[in-house]
């Protein structure tokens, strides 16, 4: 499953990407990519809606979460905040 076209990750509407994305998991899921290559915005909501994806996939049912392509300025968040431990990062 592939989830893109995500413009920010914040207050706005992480809830809802969280609550979709979780609706749409089926149980034959192995790897879930999250592609961040559009998005430019990430708060603090954003990032408690992705580890919250990886609490409820890959740290309890075993699907791979990968985030992909993520700006510079993501991943430098992604960092900075220690959640790049968590996620496999890929670049294309």
């Amino acid at each position: 499953m592939s989830v893109s076209q995500i413009g920010e990750l914040s207050a706005v509407n992480s809830t809802v990407f969280r609550d979709e994305v979780q609706a749409a998991i089926q149980p034959t899921l192995r790897t879930l990519d999250i592609d961040l290559s559009q998005t430019l915005f990430v708060d603090s909501c954003g990032l408690g809606a992705l580890f919250s994806l990886y609490k409820t996939t890959g740290n309890s049912n075993g699907v791979k979460l990968r985030l992909l392509n993520p700006a510079p300025q993501i991943q430098q968040l992604l960092e900075l905040t220690q959640m790049h431990q968590f996620f496999e990062i890929t670049r294309d």
